[in-house]
């Protein structure tokens, strides 16, 4: 079993956004006012106020790969705007880097400058996790987000997009849409196959279409890059002469698959993205494109870090849960975007 699905003892998200949590909420601002009292109940320690209220001002440092494409530029945008709504707030930003060893002496600066939290989307998690102990035992609170440490000391919270769930997302759209057809070609573009996150999400495709008696027929990996979205679809297309479906993981090499299938002059099949990109969620309105669906992968983790960062830094709780701490995981829904709920999506969607 993938570790994404592992939750025994990990908040499930999907409860939390539905109850709109991160967007308002009731916190205790003063630790002497909750009731002490073991035998009290949980509801009577149940925290009070509002999150949005200004507390003590805290400094939080921001680390995160380089903004390569439209994903992870959004990413540091929407952390960058959290940090500024509020007032408490002093964000430090790190220029963004795909060099490890650049991202290491980031968090080793803030470190030194003594920070409040510190949130950090690592290019390399298990590369990170070092200095990201290290933080935490400076009594630095770090959260974690989308690429996970190798070590639970590592993080106070970590922030995930559901890779696993896209992956079945993205199937039980194929599945309903082929209707139990079993002799449906299937292909799959995914993104760099020796990440994690690839991994999962390929588990999730092939489990959901196994479910409906459906498997993958072709296959090949792209590197999340226009260019290499474009270069693997035209080797699937050319390798393939019939599709019914094909799942891209990722809508900004979507960009360079939709070229190659146009180059191709192929339209037989429909295709599901994945991230959730505006041009792609604008492919699917004009009802005129292969695409008809994206699977979501918030481009806010980010800036949720932000928020959670702050409340841990000056010691506040959350609302709309009964215990009176910040969750130690946090996992993000992964919705499928279609023409029929697309308007809903679009105004917060990235750019590729």
């Amino acid at each position: 079993m993938s570790r994404t699905r592992s939750t025994t003892w990990w908040l499930s998200a999907t409860a939390m956004i539905s109850a709109g949590l991160l967007v308002t909420g009731c916190l205790n601002n003063d630790p002497e006012s909750v009731n002490d009292d073991e035998d009290s109940g949980a509801a009577d320690a149940a925290p009070a106020g509002a999150n949005e209220e200004p507390g003590e001002e805290v400094v939080i440092g921001f680390s995160g790969p380089a903004a390569g494409h439209g994903w992870m530029g959004a990413i540091t945008q929407a952390a960058q705007e959290q940090g500024e709504e509020f007032e408490d707030v002093d964000l430090r930003v790190s220029e963004g880097s795909d060099d490890v060893n650049i991202q290491i002496s980031q968090i080793e600066q803030f470190i030194n400058d003594g920070v409040d939290a510190i949130v950090v989307l690592p290019f390399d998690g298990a590369a990170l996790t070092e200095v990201a102990v290290d933080a935490m035992e400076a009594g630095i609170p770090v959260v974690n987000v989308d690429r996970e440490f190798s070590s639970e000391f590592a993080a106070r919270t970590t922030i995930l997009g559901d890779n696993y769930g896209m992956g079945v997302s993205a199937g039980e759209y194929i599945c309903e849409r082929m209707e139990g057809d079993s002799d449906a070609v299937v292909a799959e573009i995914a993104g760099i196959d020796s990440l994690p996150l690839t991994q999962d999400r390929s588990e999730g495709f092939e489990d959901a279409l196994s479910d409906c008696g459906l498997e993958v027929s072709n296959r090949v990996a792209a590197d999340f890059s226009v260019a290499g979205g474009e270069e693997s679809a035209a080797n699937l297309l050319q390798a393939a002469p019939e599709i019914d479906a094909i799942w891209n993981h990722d809508d900004d090499q979507g960009v360079g698959v939709l070229a190659a299938i146009e180059n191709a002059g192929r339209d037989e099949f429909f295709m599901v993205g994945g991230a959730g990109s505006a041009n792609m969620m604008r492919e699917i309105q004009s009802e005129d494109s292969v695409v008809e669906a994206t699977v979501i992968y918030p481009s806010t983790q980010a800036a949720d870090g932000i928020r959670l960062a702050r409340l841990l830094a000056q010691d506040r709780a959350m609302e709309d849960l009964i215990q009176i701490e910040v969750p130690r995981e946090i996992q993000l829904h992964a919705p499928v975007v279609t023409a029929d709920n697309v308007e809903q999506y679009l105004d917060s969607a990235f750019e590729s």
